[in-house]
């Protein structure tokens, strides 16, 4: 008897919108307020879009392959996640990342303490192009001499974030400043200025906003004991040497020379080992447990051990499940037509420049919770709204400045996105924690709508082939 063949259709907006509801409730309920795994969070609202799925006519088998899909287009992401788990480990163990703490806290005063490490971030992001590279890094140092100076975890966090979006979203060698311009077809350099009209402001507001609260941190005796305990005990368990900066100017330089990411973050670990090796009279067998279980110091002071005791590929396993669920999700949301429905419809309410920048934005910020992928972020809205934005003859570098204001620097907000999961796992603090003090991620967007709204920085169409710079 031959097999009835299943017809699929098409999802209703009501049909797209529980599965992105069901996930918002159990995450806002559950993680928000119950503090419940997000795994099986995430596992319950894929289960929900499965059911929906089911009902516009498509098999398991479709299912499964939206899931594979989708892991495979965040594979490289979580690839590079367990490389910063290994190199942050060895980095440790190596002493680089204790020196750099040590004489952190020697040089930056605690007043300063947000506004220096959002400006220090923020450069280098930019000379580097990856803002994972900065926080897995330069970012671990800085909430060590937080720790040190008594700066509070949430503000120092957000500071490191921000910094590290704001450069790595104004660099000609991040990854997403390249694929912004591409999905929108605009001209990467346009592109890049243009971005400085909405990143620029929200960046100073955050400086302003960091400059004045911190006046009132690191103050009093207690500081200053804790800052010659933790400078004591780290001086006490690790040589220094100069040697120990090679690890992060050999990954400076794969940056800016624009070589593979991961081979980079593999050699610098490697010869990081090798420094622990020498200088800190580590054995291989040692070296080799600190690489794939991550660091543990065993000080007897409890606030530096457990700000030394961290890394490892096994440490980035529990990133890299929430990673896989979340995929799930949106693998099988975005397989049976659901995510486009409700773009569509967002598109339809583009007439005008405001509502047209506003749609854009919302659907940024919409891909971003749905899928918590930086890459879809930029390419699904901006291949779905360039022909509205040369329909209204407006400049393609206003669609690709918007995807990135609601697309890659909102992507660390969202608790279960890949981003979001690796800055709270390699900065010790909880995405929601971290989110007020991340000014520049969320008030881009905001200047962004403010622009559509009045017009100003709004750049019309002037040519038909706007990939030539000047457009």
């Amino acid at each position: 008897m031959p097999e009835r063949k299943v017809v699929k259709r098409k999802p209703s907006l009501i049909e797209s919108l529980v599965p992105i509801i069901a996930m918002l409730i159990f995450l806002g309920v559950g993680y928000g307020g119950f503090r419940m795994r997000i795994e099986i969070l995430l596992i319950a609202a894929a289960f929900v879009a499965g059911i929906i799925s089911l009902r516009l006519g498509y098999s398991w088998k479709d299912m499964e392959s939206g899931v594979v899909e989708s892991i495979a287009k965040g594979m490289p992401a979580m690839l590079i996640l367990i490389s910063v788990g290994m190199m942050i480990s060895s980095w440790i163990a190596s002493g680089t990342i204790p020196m750099m703490i040590y004489y952190g806290m020697k040089i930056i005063s605690p007043r300063a303490f947000l506004v220096t490490s959002c400006i220090l971030c923020s450069l280098i992001s930019f000379a580097t192009g990856t803002s994972w590279g900065t926080a897995g890094t330069m970012g671990v140092a800085l909430m060590g001499i937080a720790k040190g100076l008594g700066i509070p975890e949430p503000a120092a966090a957000g500071s490191i974030v921000a910094g590290s979006f704001f450069g790595d979203k104004l660099s000609p060698f991040s990854d997403t400043t390249n694929l912004a311009p591409i999905a929108a077809k605009s001209n990467i350099f346009d592109h890049i200025k243009h971005m400085l009209w909405t990143t620029t402001p929200a960046w100073i507001l955050g400086l302003v906003v960091y400059l004045i609260l911190g006046i009132g941190y690191g103050q009093g005796s207690s500081t200053s004991s804790q800052m010659n305990l933790i400078m004591g005990a780290i001086k006490e368990n690790f040589n220094f040497n100069i040697f120990l900066l090679i690890p992060p100017i050999l990954i400076i330089y794969f940056a800016v020379a624009k070589k593979p990411t991961i081979p980079g973050m593999i050699i610098s670990s490697g010869i990081a080992s090798l420094l622990a090796l020498i200088f800190q009279k580590m054995s291989l067998v040692k070296v080799v447990d600190i690489l794939t279980n991550g660091y543990k110091l065993k000080s007897g002071i409890s606030v530096v051990d457990n700000l030394l005791s961290r890394g490892g590929l096994m440490g980035m396993m529990g990133v890299t499940l929430i990673a896989f669920c979340a995929f799930s999700f949106a693998g099988i949301v975005k397989k049976a037509g659901m995510l486009d429905v409700i773009l569509f419809h967002l598109l339809r309410f583009t007439r005008t420049t405001r509502t047209l920048i506003t749609s854009t934005v919302f659907s940024g910020i919409l891909v971003a919770l749905i899928t918590g992928s930086s890459y879809l972020t930029i390419i699904i809205p901006g291949e779905l709204f360039a022909p509205a934005f040369s329909r209204m003859k407006l400049a393609a570098k206003n669609l690709s400045r918007t995807t990135e204001d609601s697309g890659t620097v909102i992507v660390p907000l969202v608790p279960w996105s890949m981003a979001g999961v690796f800055m709270a796992g390699t900065l010790g603090v909880p995405t929601l924690k971290y989110i007020p003090w991340a000014i520049m991620n969320y008030t881009g967007f905001i200047f962004a709508i403010i622009y559509g709204f009045t017009g100003f920085a709004i750049a019309p169409k002037i040519r038909e082939d706007e990939t030539q710079e000047g457009s």
